[in-house]
């Protein structure tokens, strides 16, 4: 075998055992939480040594931060490819509804958002520190959204765009907040309350005489969501290690 050869070979099966590792922990914190996941579990279940888990990610909260990632990655592609299956989705109502119920779908993104506080407390000091350009880029994408729609006439004007979107954020961030809370009075299943998220989102920020979003304004806001794809990529891949034997 070629020396190219055998660095293909190397870099093929690093690329398996990263996947291994990442689907492993994804697996383990939806079966037992962040707190009880351990390395070594994480090593076990996906059939390597504690070493090699190590070869990948400096420290559990690396790797976890990037399990988050990754599975960010898949939201934001679902949200893209909502909009260009229906312009509607371009709506704040609709897009908070849909992402809502897409994230109780899946159980991860349910563990990580709606169930996993101790985790989200832990990785917010490290995604403070470090994710600044992508927050940044998030940032700036929802601005760029909202202000499409207002462009577009489907949003109300009378306050300024900072404060929709502040709105839009503390209503949508309420629900998930009190998702763990089981209120009383809360509404029993996640449709419903995915129906008062897009009620109140709706009644705050749209405009009820606008035309309906067409195809055009949809294919340009779902290559706005794709857009942070980049960021999202670079972050997780930037705690991954170069590869190296086993």
């Amino acid at each position: 075998m070629t020396e190219s050869a055998r660095s293909v070979t190397q870099s093929e099966e690093w690329a398996t055992r990263l996947v291994r590792v990442l689907d492993a922990a994804s697996e383990l914190l939806v079966r037992w939480g962040y707190r009880r996941v351990t390395i070594d579990d994480v090593a076990e279940r996906a059939g390597v040594g504690k070493g090699t888990v190590y070869l990948h990610f400096r420290s559990k909260e690396a790797l976890f931060l990037t399990v988050l990632l990754r599975g960010y990655h898949d939201l934001i592609t679902g949200i893209a490819d909502r909009i260009r299956a229906d312009p509607r989705e371009v709506l704040p109502s609709r897009l908070v509804r849909s992402t809502y119920l897409a994230m109780q779908g899946d159980p991860l993104t349910r563990a990580l958002y709606l169930g996993d506080g101790d985790m989200l407390n832990r990785l917010a000091r490290e995604s403070v520190e470090t994710l600044g350009e992508m927050r940044t880029a998030v940032e700036r994408q929802g601005r760029r959204h909202f202000e499409l729609l207002r462009e577009a006439g489907l949003l109300r004007t009378d306050l300024p765009v900072d404060e929709q979107l502040y709105l839009f954020n503390a209503v949508g961030g309420g629900f998930f907040l009190l998702e763990p809370m089981d209120l009383p009075g809360a509404p029993g299943s996640p449709a419903q309350r995915a129906d008062l998220m897009a009620y109140a989102v709706r009644a705050v920020l749209e405009d009820p005489d606008a035309a309906p979003p067409g195809p055009e304004l949809a294919a340009v806001a779902a290559r706005q969501h794709e857009s942070l794809l980049e960021h999202v990529d670079r972050e997780w891949q930037r705690r991954v290690r170069s590869p190296g034997p086993a």
